[in-house]
């Protein structure tokens, strides 16, 4: 049926590239869209055109950032001689909603797999060891998720950090084992990074 209507099919096919968006999800909000205004759909593409434009990754840290270095990186009153490892953007955003931490970040953008493919150099564990051997850096939090790939990556990076004379500490296991940090509650969050232990 959606075939005969190319325009709204490329609309569904579209969204359902994002992650989480089946096709069925696609096709909802694609009737939401095209309920909605001119001009809240043309607000929506000019959000998402300007966020592509101003929007990139922090050259220190690689959390999202509008300008060359994040809001966090250019904050003189953190912790500079803490990092916290996350594997991606919304971990850190989690980890600041608890107000629990108030070091530097360092974002993997992923997790190792072998399965899947993707190795060591395919994260930002490079310019994590770059990290430790130009700042001063006295302890590592590895904040990754407690997954499979999450604690094989935190087991590696701990086996790294401690070559360069860190200490490593790790979240307690507050966070129930295969969840995501992104949807841990603030809570939860905080008492995970207050018990976090030496690896």
């Amino acid at each position: 049926m959606l075939v005969s209507l190319p325009s709204f099919a490329r609309v569904v096919a579209e969204l359902s590239k994002l992650p989480g968006v089946g096709s069925k999800t696609a096709a909802r909000l694609a009737f939401h869209l095209l309920r909605t205004t001119d001009r809240d759909v043309e607000a929506l593409a000019e959000a998402l055109l300007e966020m592509k434009r101003k929007v990139g990754f922090c050259r220190r840290c690689f959390h999202i950032a509008e300008e060359e270095l994040c809001r966090t990186c250019r904050d003189p009153a953190r912790d500079s001689s803490r990092l916290c490892v996350v594997q991606e953007p919304q971990d850190l955003l989690a980890i600041e909603r608890s107000h629990a931490y108030r070091g530097l970040y360092h974002v993997l953008h992923g997790a190792l797999s072998p399965l899947d493919g993707i190795g060591p150099d395919d994260l930002k564990i490079p310019q994590l060891l770059q990290r430790l051997q130009e700042e001063q850096i006295e302890e590592v939090l590895l904040a990754t998720n407690f997954t499979v790939e999450g604690e094989a990556t935190a087991l590696y990076l701990a086996g790294l950090c401690k070559q360069q004379g860190v200490i490593v500490t790790r979240l307690a296991h507050g966070i129930p084992s295969g969840s995501d940090l992104e949807y841990i509650d603030a809570g939860t969050v905080q008492q995970a990074v207050n018990g976090r232990r030496e690896l």
